[in-house]
């Protein structure tokens, strides 16, 4: 089984996935303009306009919902994997697939909202109501709802659940097995509460966890001050392959930052635009924006974070598979949550392991409600026909499920059946959304033409020729947002 399923996650993560999502990248940051550095303002203002309806969750909860599913162990025992096996130059490349995952993430987080719909009293959206609608497609849309029902309800969450397991047992000595059971009897209380509740909780723990982990790194940094500048060195001329040591491994570098880069800021992954659909606002633009900046969030600071945490203290291994240690700093220490403990033990003695254990507990665990919220919403497209209550009991059984098999299994084989959860998500959104090119340059173009003229943008999707974007055309009616307003009148036509 073992065998097969590593030979599965090989298959998909060939060299044409990590192409497809540089190149696709790329393509949307030229396409866009750079829309990453020109829309930074409005990204940053646009987090707190908008509110909340008894259909929809405010830009803000929808944000920290998308950075529950973003901000996870990928942030933590992803940064750690990558620099074991692709050395410090995957740091850069991390760097590099945010700057660009940015474009794609506006993409499918605008893509999320112009086809979004209103489905048993809240809004519904994500890749396969724009794949079914934009792309009139029904078999694709049934299939990426199928593949992502599988991946976020039960080959995801197994990767977060034993990630948080191995912390508190490193940390305090707790059982896997009791930190499985504690975890399934609050994620039931949760998920069972429904969008309201994960996002309510979601917009709490998601802006306090993020400060307090890069205000210790900061501590952490500061501390090794002097080793910084030989630090952010080593990260480039590894990434480039000139340095001497790690020149032999720069495949490697690229391919493990770009591989856990996508796994921890899932630009174009798909998950972000369910959250996205679920704002209220008065233009798809604005959350795409809002979306886009979600993944500098993720990566520039929470995942820098933790790298140079790792790196200012040495406190890591380099061995890259079939090779042997270029860096054996930790002995037989296995890549994970284990480096970032070290490195803030490094610092702060008795400090780190139990603060990375409950950083952990925070980051996967809200991202493991954030899966759930996106294989509920898939469950929802794939029974929109035929309401079938019995299939939202069985996901959430099932998920409580995998989250104890999670906490209790090998680390190795949990991360293998993330990264095919991950993976093939990716490559159906990602064709998905190039082929959506279209519409979504479309509504931005929109969107930075009424601002030009001094409005608060609101869309119409008629005028632009868009069609199927049906809540847009029949049931949306424009509520002037106090926040987008000069001298307290609307500046909306």
């Amino acid at each position: 089984m073992e065998a097969l399923i590593n030979g599965l996650n090989d298959l998909i993560w060939s060299q044409a996935l990590i192409y497809l999502c540089l190149g696709t990248g790329i393509f949307y940051t030229l396409a866009t303009r750079f829309l990453q550095l020109r829309h930074l303002k409005d990204m940053v203002k646009l987090m707190f306009q908008g509110k909340s309806s008894d259909a929809g969750v405010s830009s803000f909860q929808a944000l920290s919902l998308a950075l529950s599913g973003r901000v996870g162990t990928g942030n933590i025992a992803g940064v750690a994997t990558a620099i074991a096996y692709g050395g410090p130059g995957a740091v850069f490349w991390m760097w590099l697939i945010a700057f660009l995952g940015s474009g794609s993430a506006f993409v499918e987080a605008t893509l999320g909202q112009v086809y979004k719909t209103k489905q048993d009293g809240q809004f519904r959206g994500g890749p396969a109501y724009y794949i079914e609608k934009g792309l009139k497609m029904k078999w694709y849309a049934v299939l990426f709802a199928i593949v992502t029902v599988i991946a976020t309800g039960v080959l995801l969450p197994g990767v977060q659940a034993n990630s948080i397991a191995a912390g508190m047992n490193n940390a305090f000595g707790i059982s896997t097995t009791v930190t499985g059971i504690v975890l399934i009897l609050v994620l039931a209380a949760i998920i069972f509460g429904g969008i309201k509740r994960i996002a309510g909780v979601a917009q709490v723990v998601v802006p306090f966890m993020a400060i307090g982990y890069i205000i210790v790194a900061l501590i952490v940094v500061i501390a090794n001050f002097s080793q910084l500048p030989d630090v952010i060195s080593l990260i480039f001329s590894s990434a480039f392959g000139t340095d001497a040591a790690f020149g032999g491994i720069l495949g490697a570098a690229i391919a493990w930052g770009v591989k856990r880069g996508i796994y921890s800021n899932e630009a174009g992954q798909g998950t972000a635009p369910h959250a996205a659909a679920a704002a209220e606002v008065s233009h798809p633009a604005k959350q795409g924006l809002v979306q886009a900046f979600s993944v500098y969030i993720d990566t520039l600071f929470v995942c820098t974070a933790t790298a140079f945490m790792i790196l200012v203290t040495g406190m890591y291994n380099v061995k890259p598979d079939g090779m042997d240690p270029i860096v054996n700093n930790l002995g037989d220490l296995k890549p994970g949550p284990g480096y970032t403990q070290q490195a803030v033990e490094s610092v702060i003695p008795g400090f780190g392991a139990p603060f990375v254990a409950i950083a952990l507990l925070f980051f996967a665990f809200t991202t493991i409600m954030a899966y759930y919220y996106m294989a509920e919403t898939n469950l929802a497209y794939i029974n929109q026909k035929v309401k079938r209550v019995w299939t939202e009991h069985v996901l959430k059984i099932a998920i409580l499920v995998v989250v104890f098999y999670g906490s209790v299994k090998t680390a190795e084989f949990a991360w293998t059946l993330g990264d095919i959860g991950v993976g093939g998500m990716a490559w159906l959104n990602l064709i998905a959304i190039l082929l959506l090119t279209k519409p979504a340059l479309k509504v931005l173009k929109d969107y930075e033409m009424q601002k030009k003229e001094g409005k608060d943008p609101v869309f119409d999707p008629v005028k632009l020729g868009i069609t199927d974007a049906e809540f847009w055309e029949k049931e949306y009616q424009y509520q002037p947002d106090p926040k987008a307003t000069k001298s307290g009148k609307s500046i909306s036509s």
